[in-house]
């Protein structure tokens, strides 16, 4: 997997992905010292606030920003947006009333969703070949995940040296390392695009995605990796340390069997996408994840949890992790970056429903019935899944063009068909506004 960090301008990519990583991990923990040092008591509000508004940011801003970023130079908008994260680090320290942290977390957060899928839908065109792509996404997954292991032990070490204001600084400079290594390499340019209006530009990504069957299938996979993932994310701390009574490191220890699990699933999807499609493997780590947390409302103590949670990390990722090559298969690289945008609203907003849901039913229905309606809601996005993403789904698709003069330049472009039926590698553009069907 490693060999693809041979690319130059991948592996300063990556670098810059890793580094900007640690420092939003960082921040992460300073912000909630933060808040506690402001907020006493009422630290556990400021924090669920902020983390609402994380996510409304996310939901709201990605296909607006990336809209807005389409014409101009993508090294330039990376860099920019790294800037204006480190100086929303700069200004943290400085804040002494609760109402301004809201204020900058949405600054910071609308950066982050404009930084993302424009970095991610830079990607494929930095490595075109598919098994590199593959191997990129792996090495992705395992970025996050050695962050959320690595960001807390980090943390903890240098607040045995410094204060909690100065590891703000650590983000800061964070995000200007990542600026730099963006800086050091040349980004292949955006690829022409038509003059559109700004709410073409804005829904098109959304259009696109909501047209095209796989990635339908996908949004599904996405609320039922949303459904797990809330219950690991909200209610670990509740398990382990409110019902069970254990130490902190035990908390650490549980996330980190299910980080572990993710990591390897992570390493071992190269060679599996090698041998099975994209969705038997997907939809088979969707399987799982059901099962895990249906599993889970069996298990009452921790012993059973660690296996569980390692269970659950390594369905995860499996889901999850194929999803670029999904996107890149579905779209012009023009349209690329509004596609991955728009998986980072919709997957989002599939998180922003399963947050709080994990959140009110184990505090109102108790973990085990938590687990149950969590696993029966993957299992139903599972079989919506099914429904939605065709088991014949090939690149090329026969299909015809009952509008089109028959001189039209597409027409024309060599797609070994006479007339207005044709075949070619087919996506939702503004010659194909709807998925065709079997004999059409």
């Amino acid at each position: 997997m490693l060999d693809v960090l041979r690319h130059r301008i991948y592996r300063h990519l990556f670098a810059a992905q890793v580094i900007a990583l640690l420092g939003t991990g960082l921040a992460t923990v300073a912000l909630g010292l933060l808040a506690f040092d402001l907020a006493g008591q009422d630290a556990g509000v400021v924090l669920g606030t902020a983390l609402a508004i994380k996510m409304v940011a996310y939901v709201g801003v990605a296909p607006v920003a990336s809209a807005l970023a389409q014409s101009l130079p993508r090294r330039a908008v990376l860099v920019g947006l790294d800037l204006v994260r480190a100086a929303v680090a700069l200004a943290l320290p400085f804040v002494d009333q609760v109402w301004q942290i809201y204020v900058l977390i949405f600054v910071l957060q609308a950066a982050s969703a404009a930084f993302t899928p424009t970095f991610q839908a830079t990607i494929p065109d930095v490595l075109p070949d598919e098994r590199d792509y593959t191997k990129a996404l792996s090495l992705s997954r395992l970025a996050y995940d050695l962050e959320s292991l690595l960001s807390p032990m980090l943390a903890a070490a240098l607040l045995t040296v410094i204060g909690f204001h100065e590891l703000f600084a650590s983000t800061v400079l964070g995000f200007v390392a990542s600026a730099l290594l963006v800086v050091s390499v040349l980004l292949p340019a955006s690829p022409a695009t038509e003059r559109r209006g700004i709410y073409d530009r804005t829904t098109r990504g959304l259009r696109i995605y909501l047209a095209t069957p796989r990635l339908r299938g996908l949004l599904a996979i996405s609320a039922a990796v949303a459904a797990a993932g809330s219950m690991v994310f909200v209610n670990t701390v509740v398990l382990v340390q409110a019902q069970w009574g254990l130490p902190q490191n035990a908390l650490a220890l549980a996330l980190a069997a299910f980080g572990a699990g993710s990591m390897v699933a992570a390493l071992g999807l190269p060679r599996l996408l090698d041998r099975w499609p994209d969705r038997p493997v997907m939809l088979g780590g969707v399987a799982l994840l059901s099962g895990a947390m249906l599993l889970g409302s069996l298990v009452w103590g921790y012993a059973g949890l660690l296996p569980l949670w390692f269970l659950t990390g390594l369905a995860y990722s499996t889901a999850q992790t194929p999803s670029g090559r999904l996107l890149r298969r579905s779209s012009h690289a023009e349209d690329r970056p509004a596609l991955f945008a728009a998986q980072f609203a919709l997957s989002h907003a599939c998180w922003l429903v399963f947050y709080p849901l994990a959140g009110w039913a184990g505090s109102r229905w108790g973990m085990p019935a938590t687990f149950a309606l969590l696993g029966v809601s993957a299992a139903l996005a599972w079989l919506l899944a099914l429904r939605l993403w065709p088991r014949e789904d090939p690149d090329v698709l026969e299909h015809e063009h009952a509008g089109l003069a028959p001189d039209h330049p597409h027409l024309r472009e060599g797609h070994g068909a006479a007339g207005s039926r044709h075949a070619h590698p087919f996506w939702i553009d503004d010659h194909h506004t709807d998925w065709p069907r079997a004999g059409r």
